[in-house]
C-alpha cells in the first residue's frame, strides 16, 4: 500500500543527506540524457534540500555532486541564462 506523503516524517540527519545525494544524481542522469525540463525540476528539489542541510551535513555530500549542483549547473539553470524556448530559427 502506498505511503501517504502528508503523514510521512520529514527527513533529518543521514536520511536527509542521502536523499539530497539521490536527487543530485537523478538530476545529473537527466542532464546526461538531455532531458532538461526534468533535470531543472530535480535540480530545484535537490537545491532546496541542500539549502536545508547544516554545514557538517553539507560536508558529507560528495564534492563532485556539490560542484555540479552549485557551479556547473548554475551556468545552465541560473538567473543569467538564456530562457528556454528562445531557439534560433
Amino acid at each position: 500500500m502506498p505511503v501517504n506523503k502528508k503523514s510521512a516524517k520529514p527527513l533529518a540527519g543521514a536520511a536527509l543527506v542521502k536523499e539530497t545525494c539521490r536527487r543530485i544524481r537523478l538530476a545529473r542522469s537527466y542532464w546526461d540524457a538531455h532531458n532538461n525540463p526534468a533535470c531543472r525540476g530535480e535540480r530545484q528539489k535537490a537545491l532546496a534540500l541542500y539549502e536545508s542541510l547544516t554545514a557538517e551535513e553539507r560536508e558529507k555530500v560528495p564534492q563532485v555532486l556539490r560542484v555540479w549542483l552549485r557551479y556547473r549547473s548554475e551556468k545552465y539553470f541560473g538567473e543569467g541564462r538564456t530562457p528556454p524556448g528562445s531557439g534560433r530559427r
